[in-house]
């Protein structure tokens, strides 16, 4: 990366350390206090490709808990998050580099949590829904940027599904288009997958944004980590077993 974007992606870890999204009656977070009391280093960590497992910096307990028994058959980085959480869109530019860094042959999702206290469930399942659409649509990442300049950047609220239609139309969606994936098995299938991994993960979901890894692994960042080791911890993990 160049020494700019680098600046701006440890600026975006610094505020996601201060204090991931959470819900107000939850005291689980994705750092302990003591991780967050410290600060971040500039200098980033060589790749771990080739180093051996005596010299990997990353300790189970510390930057990853083992939640499954099981691994997925293919590798996959599943990213909760939601479109209202501020942390989650300041996040945004290093979710592009951890995906740019994974192998071509793992796959990335976002999942759209519904649980946040930013407003109602039903509201969030509306956002989620224009994602599933721009997934449809193969536009996915220009929606989601959309939602999320229409949330932090113009400070506007969503209040329906025609809110969300209205976003996507600016953004170069045809209504013909919006009302024919509305009506799509596949954006049908996107919703109910999205909410059943939610409910599978609800659990330990208690902060966004949250990395689960080939269902096996969840990513804990601490804030002696660099913009580069979050990146570097995710591309690992997607190579274990």
């Amino acid at each position: 990366m160049t020494q700019s974007i680098k600046l701006i992606t440890s600026l975006f870890i610094c505020i996601f350390f201060i204090s991931a999204c959470s819900q107000p009656e939850t005291t689980a977070t994705t750092s302990s206090t003591k991780e967050q009391s410290a600060e971040v280093k500039a200098d980033t960590k060589e790749s771990t490709d080739s180093m051996p497992m005596s010299l990997i910096p990353w300790k189970e307990g510390v930057h990853y808990k083992v939640i499954s028994d099981e691994v997925r058959a293919e590798p996959e980085v599943v990213e909760y998050f939601s479109f209202w959480c501020p942390h989650c869109y300041n996040f945004e530019p290093l979710v592009n580099n951890i995906n740019d860094r994974l192998d071509s042959n793992t796959d990335f999702k976002k999942v759209h949590v519904n649980f946040m206290r930013f407003t109602t469930p039903e509201i969030q399942d509306f956002a989620t829904l224009g994602m599933a659409i721009g997934r449809h649509l193969n536009q996915e990442k220009m929606v989601n940027a959309a939602i999320f300049q229409h949330i932090h950047e113009k400070n506007l609220e969503i209040k329906s599904l025609n809110d969300v239609k209205a976003i996507l139309i600016a953004y170069d969606v045809t209504e013909e288009d919006f009302e024919s994936a509305l009506k799509s098995d596949e954006v049908k299938e996107i919703m109910q997958n999205n909410n059943a991994s939610i409910d599978q993960y609800r659990e330990i979901l208690q902060s966004v944004p949250n990395f689960i890894v080939n269902g096996k692994y969840q990513a804990t960042f601490t804030r002696d980590m660099t913009a580069d080791d979050v990146v570097e911890l995710i591309y690992w993990l997607s190579k274990q077993n």
